[in-house]
């Protein structure tokens, strides 16, 4: 029993210490994530392009990050189209189209819960068994 307590343990302390390299990225994402909301409760065309400014900064912050081998491409690959969906945004913005707008950053969101599947933490039976 008491190596079963032990294990355990020695599994939580090793996930601890693979997460704190990702801190960073995850301090960016919920950056990016508040920008996102305040973008969507703005009203001024140019509120709105100010928070997405910001989201483009963090996406940028973003893609310095060391990601993981098997990740790197999907994760590069999702920050691009959000940098995407954020550019047409922009240019309906230009054009005074503020709800189009965001009805266009919808996508964003989508976009967020499929490419951060790519970043779970593994569960217990996947540390425990692997994939």
């Amino acid at each position: 029993m008491s190596r079963l307590i032990i294990f355990l343990f020695s599994m939580c302390f090793a996930q601890a210490v693979v997460a704190q390299p990702g801190q960073d990225l995850n301090q960016t994402m919920k950056n990016m994530g508040h920008a996102y909301k305040q973008a969507m409760e703005a009203q001024q065309a140019e509120e709105v392009n100010k928070h997405l400014e910001t989201m483009l900064l963090l996406i940028q912050q973003s893609k310095q990050h060391n990601f993981k081998a098997d990740v790197k491409a999907q994760s590069l690959q999702g920050l691009n189209k959000v940098s995407e969906v954020i550019s047409q945004a922009q240019s309906l913005l230009a054009q005074a189209q503020v709800q189009q707008a965001k009805h266009l950053l919808k996508q964003v969101d989508g976009l967020r819960k499929e490419y951060h599947a790519f970043h779970e933490p593994p569960g217990f039976w996947e540390l425990l068994f692997g994939k």
